[in-house]
């Protein structure tokens, strides 16, 4: 495997962008799998395969506060290094990998403890039933203990990719995922554990690439590395971190209090069918957008380090690339999905009720996918640039602005309970995806002006 980095500052943007983002992308995809492959082989268990699928979607909103805590100090810590590094600063650099690492572990070991001591009042409130509760539970408590590896394997590697070392980065998650892959059907069938196996087979995946992660960088390649000299924190490292890693930590956390949303709200209008209905429907937004972060992720790293290096013109090439790439990809899926849902629907589950209206979900539910392409590279430029209150108020608007008010908003106003509920999603990814694109075409010429001035 060839570890050859890459010159983020004279190489050509254009080639920069597909050598970094489609190992990103790759990774992202296959980490997806973690779950997704997962959630395929539950639904396919005999005769309780679409109760089990039902309770391991009731898990999401734990699952995914796991990985946003994550990109809290990976993607934060990722940013402010990368721009540190277009600066010429690898000292302050490697400063902030070490208190990202401590910081990591800390809150690792507490959100462990919190979610292991409150799992089952939680799960009742994110709308689980006496059928679903036992399966939400037998997964719940495997994961959790494992979660310190989730948080090291995606947030560390993170400082991996920002070097600009993709295909080691890449293999972290590809290596976990063939772990996974091939432990699913021996723990879930093989070993009769069902849900139980499932997230044994996940944690075991990921303490494998949270030992790649480490690995590397405490090696002799890594430009950055692990050193017990940083391992003490420090507020005037830490508090820049936390500051840009709060909006990617903002989208992703409130996916948990989204899915909240749509599960309570559809238990109570269509009961277990409807949120096994958006279990699938999450699942396969979840694996979409993971696009949109890899291609975000290849960009970042130029974006930051030209910034610090006050290369303007090479920072607006990057992200034409990016939100042209992001747009296109965002149309062809766009399209497959409106034509063939049942295609997609098909791979978790074949009964044929939960199929019937999860088929007709799906098309509502990804009505207007094609702009998210707008809503992720233009809030996550705004990360690399270190702007982290104005991308802090776009990772809040789609979510929690937009979304999570209009999921119990319009089901006052339309007669379909179930239809509106799922209407939410389109309306909520149109408005943000307008304001988003206004509000970065005002401010970008303005942040790179100041920066100028900086530089001059």
């Amino acid at each position: 495997m060839s570890i050859k980095s890459n010159d983020l500052g004279n190489d050509s943007v254009g080639r920069l962008v597909v050598r970094l983002a489609v190992p990103a992308i790759v990774a992202q995809l296959v980490n997806a799998l973690y779950n997704i492959v997962d959630r395929i082989y539950i639904g396919h268990i005999a005769d309780v395969g679409d109760i089990a699928l039902t309770g391991l979607g009731l898990c999401f909103p734990i699952i995914m506060f796991v990985s946003a805590l994550a990109a809290l100090v990976g993607i934060g810590g990722g940013s402010r290094a990368s721009i540190l590094m277009g600066d010429g600063d690898l000292h302050g650099a490697n400063e902030i990998l070490g208190n990202c690492a401590v910081l990591m572990l800390m809150i690792s070991v507490g959100s462990t403890a919190l979610f292991q001591l409150t799992k089952e009042p939680l799960l009742y409130l994110f709308g689980a039933s006496g059928n679903t509760i036992p399966y939400a539970l037998s997964y719940l408590e495997i994961y959790l203990w494992g979660s310190i590896f989730v948080q090291i394997a995606l947030g560390m590697n993170n400082f991996i990719t920002i070097q600009g070392f993709s295909t080691i980065s890449m293999a972290t998650v590809l290596v976990g995922a063939a772990v996974n892959i091939a432990l699913d059907p021996i723990f879930i069938f093989g070993l009769n554990m069902g849900v139980r196996g499932a997230a044994l087979a996940t944690v075991i995946a990921q303490s494998v690439s949270a030992a790649w992660v480490i690995a590397f960088l405490v090696g002799k390649r890594t430009k950055m590395r692990l050193q017990l000299a940083f391992f003490r924190l420090k507020r005037s490292v830490i508090l820049p971190v936390v500051a840009l890693g709060v909006s990617p930590f903002i989208m992703q956390s409130t996916e948990s209090l989204v899915t909240i949303s749509f599960t309570s709200s559809l238990y109570r209008y269509g009961g277990d069918v409807a949120v096994g209905a958006m279990t699938i429907c999450s699942s396969i937004m979840q694996f979409l957008c993971m696009v949109f972060m890899g291609l975000a992720q290849g960009a970042q790293p130029i974006i930051g380090f030209n910034y610090g290096a006050g290369k303007a013109d090479r920072v607006k090439q990057a992200f034409r690339i990016l939100i042209l790439s992001s747009l296109v990809y965002a149309g062809c899926m766009w399209g497959l999905i409106m034509a063939l849902p049942q295609v997609f629907v098909g791979l978790f589950n074949s009964k044929a009720e939960l199929v019937e209206i999860t088929v007709w979900a799906l098309r509502i539910y990804l009505a207007c996918f094609f702009l998210l392409g707008i809503q992720f590279s233009c809030q996550q430029t705004f990360v690399a640039l270190g702007q982290a209150k104005v991308s802090l108020f776009l990772a809040l608007l789609r979510k929690v602005i937009l979304l999570i008010p209009l999921i119990f908003i319009l089901p006052q106003f339309v007669g379909d309970k179930v239809f509106a509920v799922f209407l939410a999603e389109p309306v909520a990814d149109f408005l943000a995806a307008a304001v988003t694109g206004t509000v970065f075409f005002v401010q970008l010429p303005k942040i790179l002006k100041a920066k100028a001035g900086q530089s001059a």
